[in-house]
């Protein structure tokens, strides 16, 4: 009896926190939905780029071969060799299929006919995925391309060239990406406690009588963990180089201007955080909520978000990692000039300008 009234009591206790209630009966159920839609191996729509110099109807079938697959989508049509380098550094096609001259008169004299592609190194996973599926696909439409003979082979073969990363090595797609990690959860975790320090201490009270502008003391609490940050972060990048021989192919003064961006982002999420909660605990716990899980599942570090749900791939449009990690691995890993990467930096720019400004509105609340 006396454990059915601690239960009578207890369950009293829960009916009066809904907030409570609401986080352990839906936000399982949330995150089932959310990571298992966005943890998906298969790699899909994936950006091809074409260049056909052939221009016959062989190597327009070879083409619609490819896009219909279902696994590459025809995103542009490359005419010179510098069109594809533009598309491949700007990311915004991750292959490109360059069918030679003269390749459909070798498809009908049953020569064996080479077709070039070239792929994207900067994900190693995901390069690999799309030498297999263009292997495959390019042996099914030779097959078929063949003209009736005894021969079983395909007379088609393709030559695969791999861009930035030609030896595959996992290394240089994974170490990006935990630069972006760890710098998002070190900076965010830091100024999320910060002002909740200063409300159990009490001198937050202090704070609020002092003629300072709540924008100027968001700042003021943001600059010390700003240059911190920085240094963890030159540090990490210095570390990455010596020891598992990350390349520095573009401008240093670049990669400090991204940085820079996504560090105040960052703090800015964390302030935000900080005004909200009421304890150290609670804070620490959203800002794991907030940096961790986005930034490891939802940002392209790990899966492509080009195979993700279109739902999916439009909440990752609010993740901060997502644009630093296309910024970070451009100017590492293939030089690309600041210029190039201006969609990147504006994104940077609005979401760390949101943040702060999201805290500065909401300490003013709580100073009125």
């Amino acid at each position: 009896m006396r454990a059915l009234a601690v239960y009578r009591k207890e369950l009293r206790q829960i009916r009066r926190d809904r907030r409570t209630l609401m986080t352990i009966v839906f936000v399982p159920a949330f995150f089932l939905l959310l990571y298992g839609y966005a943890l998906n191996w298969d790699i899909k729509h994936i950006a091809l780029a074409v260049q056909d110099r052939d221009a016959t109807p062989q190597s327009r079938a070879l083409i619609a071969a490819f896009v219909n697959s279902g696994y590459f989508d025809r995103v542009a049509d490359a005419y010179s060799p510098g069109e594809i380098d533009r598309l491949l550094d700007l990311n915004q096609a991750r292959a490109a299929l360059v069918i030679p001259e003269g390749f459909g008169r070798a498809v009908l004299s049953g020569r064996l006919p080479q077709v070039q592609l070239l792929i994207s190194g900067d994900n190693a996973n995901t390069a690999t995925t799309v030498m297999g599926y263009a292997g495959n696909i390019v042996r099914t439409a030779g097959a078929a391309l063949s003209p009736e003979s005894g021969e079983k082979r395909a007379p088609i073969s393709v030559e695969p060239r791999i861009w930035y990363n030609p030896e595959l090595r996992s290394t240089l797609f994974l170490v990006p990406g935990l630069i972006a990690y760890i710098l998002m959860i070190t900076a965010v975790i830091s100024t999320a406690l910060s002002i909740v320090r200063e409300k159990e201490s009490g001198t937050m009270e202090q704070v609020r009588m002092a003629p300072i502008g709540t924008f100027s003391f968001v700042i003021g609490k943001a600059v010390p963990y700003f240059f911190i940050s920085l240094a963890s972060a030159a540090l990490i990048i210095l570390a990455a180089m010596a020891l598992f021989g990350l390349p520095m192919r573009g401008s240093w003064l670049s990669l400090l201007v991204a940085l820079s961006l996504f560090i105040a982002g960052a703090l800015g999420t964390g302030l935000l955080i900080s005004t909200a909660a009421e304890t150290q605990q609670v804070a620490f716990q959203a800002a794991m909520l907030t940096s961790f899980l986005p930034t490891l599942m939802l940002s392209g570090f790990i899966f492509p978000i080009s195979s993700m749900p279109r739902a999916l791939q439009i909440i990752t449009l609010i993740v901060p990692a997502r644009y630093f990690l296309i910024a970070l691995r451009g100017i590492v890993l293939k030089g690309t000039s600041l210029a190039l990467l201006w969609p990147q930096m504006i994104a940077l720019i609005v979401y760390a300008l949101a943040m702060l400004t999201l805290a500065s509105v909401r300490l003013a609340r709580e100073k009125h």
